[in-house]
């Protein structure tokens, strides 16, 4: 008789049944993610695996145990650097360019180290950050390690899933054979390989709220912002009003609403997502009402979740105070 192979229990948990079936525990989601990413698991236990997860909807135990279990295969630097906020990039842009871009770029440029990582190409007519930065100059870290020295020398740097883990952008890759996304798209967000102190979220369903947010309680990350992002980007959608529920270590979650910021509800799709507008926006040779508030009222969220403002007004009087006094002529430079 064959003997059991030891990643089945894992998908037995999950496919009892409807009286039988449960969520797995933070401990069972740590271990079965540990045992895929060291290659462990077949690859049609991990499909059937991820797909029942995707089924039932995912807990927040469930993606802290996945991102817990995830943290144990990076390749980190010896000497990590401190970081200040981690700005994850997964979901790609179609309506409206990727202005919290430069949202990330201005903080690290008033002095606050910033880390994105991400991926793309996973969804086809979307524009992606990696794509976006290497249009503005900005190098792409393959590795931690460079990543970390990039940190160092101008207080930000972006790194690919591949970067943290190979395994991970594979299982990415899998949607257009699956047909739906994977709780891969839900955890990778919250892997702040450097631990940096702020982790923001952005989501395109609200249901996930709180599934971020209970997951980040549970990792104890120390503040921790997550919103219906445009697009299911970290941005800001300055045309209307944002509900923002924040964490902080193991406290409760707060909810928040911040104002809509330009007055016109009804911003039209930008038909040619153009990404070299935001090199002209950012040097001031042109001007989007809609992308600068987008900028600054994202920037306003991490400000005020980070403690350096204590009110939504003060919180964007000081990104536009940052969006202000941005080095026009240098969108990435040595600090």
């Amino acid at each position: 008789m064959q003997k059991q192979h030891p990643f089945s229990k894992f998908i037995a948990i999950l496919a009892r049944g409807k009286t039988k079936t449960r969520p797995l525990t933070l401990e069972e989601a740590e271990e079965s993610m540990g045992m895929i990413l060291r290659g462990e698991a077949e690859r049609e236990q991990i499909g059937a695996f991820l797909m029942l997860l995707r089924l039932k909807e995912e807990t927040p135990e469930e993606i802290a145990g996945f991102t817990l279990g995830t943290r144990t295969v990076f390749d980190l630097p010896a000497d990590m650097p401190h970081v200040d906020l981690d700005w994850s990039s997964y979901a790609g842009k179609r309506i409206q360019l990727p202005w919290f871009i430069l949202s990330a770029l201005a903080m690290a440029g008033a002095g606050y180290r910033v880390f994105m990582h991400g991926t793309d190409g996973h969804t086809p007519g979307r524009v992606y950050t990696q794509e976006t930065l290497e249009k503005l100059g900005v190098p792409i870290a393959p590795t931690l390690t460079e990543a970390a020295a990039d940190l160092r020398k101008y207080n930000f740097a972006y790194s690919p899933l591949e970067a943290l883990s190979p395994i991970l952008r594979e299982l990415i890759e899998l949607r257009p054979i699956l047909g739906l996304r994977s709780p891969v798209h839900s955890f990778a967000r919250m892997l702040n390989p450097f631990n940096a102190d702020m982790m923001m979220q952005g989501i395109f369903h609200r249901g996930f709220m709180d599934v971020h947010s209970g997951a980040a309680i549970i990792l104890n990350q120390k503040h921790m912002a997550v919103f219906r992002g445009e697009g299911g980007e970290i941005e800001r959608r300055p045309n209307k009003p944002t509900v923002v529920e924040t964490t902080h270590g193991t406290g409760p979650a707060v909810q928040e609403t911040w104002p809509a910021l330009v007055p016109d509800p009804h911003q039209p799709k930008d038909l040619e997502m153009d990404t070299s507008e935001l090199a002209t926006v950012w040097s001031g040779e042109t001007t989007n009402t809609y992308g600068e508030a987008a900028i600054t009222g994202s920037m306003a969220i991490a400000l005020k979740t980070m403690g350096k403002a204590d009110s939504v007004e003060a919180a964007q009087a000081l990104a536009e105070d940052i969006w202000a006094n941005r080095d026009r002529a240098n969108i990435y430079k040595a600090v």
